[in-house]
């Protein structure tokens, strides 16, 4: 009779979502845990059979999700006025359901272990689900592993390559080569199951020895390059404006003033080419607001500057039925509205609620911002000598939206957003994580303003020049390269992922196709 799993067994399975969680933008953040966090995992799976392992591998996702995402009560909760027996059990369902993404590694790892290396499986398994947990149900890929590095510009330069999934599949890399240094020891005695080890041992330091020269090869000379690159001054307006206030009419005045204010005292520094305003700093439809014309006069009538900000549109639907209403980015100079950028990519339960007919008592959560439509195509906005690729929200998580605008001739890359749903928590440091992988991935400036931050600047190195603290009314301003080389990501590179999802499959067929020829 096969044993049940206890507290006890499942130990190691916790460890791993606490050092997930640990390496993970946060409270902890310490990024070199997840170069081994899977460790544990990875050693408690060896021997179990498929079920159990995907049990301890779901485990271990339900501590590291309901850790890493505890914001969504604050967002659900504070600002979507749900009640917690509400926001807590959305929370725990939504963890489930990324859980199963290491519970899928864990049972087909525990499989595929007793057929081959660890090493072999491992790394395009776990960047395969991240795949696929970015493409299904519209997507949700918060905080890939890769992510956790972030703040180290040296090691994240194999992004050009490959994207950020590149930087997952090296993480896994050296977890396999930890958990193989583990198994040598444990099984030393056994001498075929030693030679496995130190044969994935040794490729595994060739694989981490390539990728980091490559790192230091590529940053070394993308440095020197970004010395003699043309650029432009940028100036981004960090407005601070409560999330309770930010839609009521008797504050608009006040909102507009005290963005013209911060504008005014960031041009007084020096001169400023691209002026920008986040998400929906405009709480209001510009081409039918009285107050659009006041913004041209007492602004960009004075100071020659173009401004990029986020304000919500509508427009009648071709059906002539209704009205289609967007969250949008608007170019804006002297002369006017220069372009318009309508958002592709929309947040469910955030911006529109998924068959709301299903889920009336959500709807609460974008009431006070109406249900938007999204954007059918990208579109750059042209400023000076920048060509803006624009990002906004939730959207700098997606790199292929980023990717293609970069394709498209996008020569600087902008994340405007309104990260103040989240309060005080993580998500803003989390979010903030994935825009430095845009830039580093496209080789491109990103000029980030948020409302209540994170707002800042990332060279296309991934290096943060300029970062600012959350709920302060600020500006930042700073002088980005504008670039215009086209990355291998950019070209072809954004294949790897389902390029390791197709390999994965084949190599499945393959071991399984190797069980059954064993049992003739």
């Amino acid at each position: 009779m096969k044993s049940t799993i206890t507290i006890k067994s499942s130990l190691p399975a916790v460890l791993s979502g606490l050092l997930l969680y640990a390496s993970s933008p946060g409270f902890v953040g310490f990024a070199p845990l997840a170069w081994g966090a899977l460790v544990p995992l990875l050693l408690i799976i060896k021997n179990a059979e498929p079920k159990r392992a995907s049990l301890y591998g779901l485990i271990c996702g339900m501590v590291f999700y309901t850790l890493l995402l505890y914001w969504i009560v604050i967002v659900l909760g504070k600002y979507g006025y749900l009640p917690l027996w509400i926001s807590i059990p959305a929370l725990l369902l939504l963890a489930f359901y990324l859980s199963l993404y290491i519970a899928a590694f864990a049972g087909i790892c525990s499989w595929a272990m007793k057929r081959t290396q660890v090493l072999i499986i491992a790394p395009p398994l776990w960047v395969a689900l991240d795949y696929l947990r970015g493409l299904l149900f519209t997507g949700f890929p918060w905080q890939d592993l890769g992510y956790s590095q972030f703040k180290f510009p040296v090691i994240i330069q194999l992004a050009d390559l490959f994207g950020h999934h590149a930087l997952t599949f090296l993480i896994l890399v050296a977890n396999c080569i930890i958990f193989s240094a583990c198994s040598l020891f444990i099984e030393r005695r056994n001498e075929p199951a030693a030679t496995n080890h130190r044969r994935a041992i040794l490729i595994g330091l060739i694989i981490l020895t390539a990728f980091m020269g490559y790192n230091l090869v590529r940053f070394n000379q993308f440095a020197d390059k970004l010395e003699s690159a043309e650029s432009i001054s940028v100036a981004v307006v960090q407005g601070n404006v409560p999330q309770d206030k930010k839609w009521v009419p008797e504050f608009q005045r006040k909102t507009l003033n005290d963005y013209i204010s911060l504008s005014e005292s960031a041009l007084k520094q020096e001169t400023v080419d691209l002026l920008i305003w986040p998400e929906t700093a405009l709480p209001f439809y510009p081409l039918e607001s009285h107050y659009y014309p006041e913004l041209l006069k007492r602004l960009l009538n004075r100071q020659k500057v173009n401004l990029l900000t986020g304000a919500p549109h509508r427009q009648t639907a071709p059906s002539l039925t209704k009205r289609d209403f967007y969250n949008s980015a608007f170019m804006i100079n002297s002369s006017g509205i220069t372009g318009r950028y309508d958002k592709q990519h929309l947040v469910p339960f955030g911006e529109y609620v998924p068959i709301r007919k299903f889920l009336p008592f959500l709807a609460p959560l974008v009431q006070t911002i109406g249900d938007f439509s999204a954007g059918q195509t990208p579109s750059l906005l042209a400023g000076n000598n920048a060509l803006v690729g624009t990002l906004i929200c939730y959207e700098s998580i997606f790199p292929d939206l980023a990717r293609k605008q970069a394709a498209d001739g996008a020569n600087i890359l902008v994340n405007i957003t309104n990260d103040a749903w989240f309060g005080r928590s993580s998500a803003p440091e989390q979010h903030f994580s994935m825009a430095v992988f845009r830039a580093v991935e496209n080789r491109r400036s990103l000029a980030r303003a948020a409302n209540t931050g994170i707002s800042g600047f990332i060279d296309p190195l991934g290096r943060i020049t300029q970062k600012s603290p959350l709920f302060e009314a600020l500006y930042l301003v700073d002088r980005l390269p504008l670039m215009d080389d086209s990355t291998f990501f950019t070209r072809i590179g954004h294949y790897f992922a389902p390029l390791c999802l197709m390999a994965l499959l084949v190599l499945i067929i393959i071991l399984a196709r190797k069980k059954i020829v064993s049992h003739n």
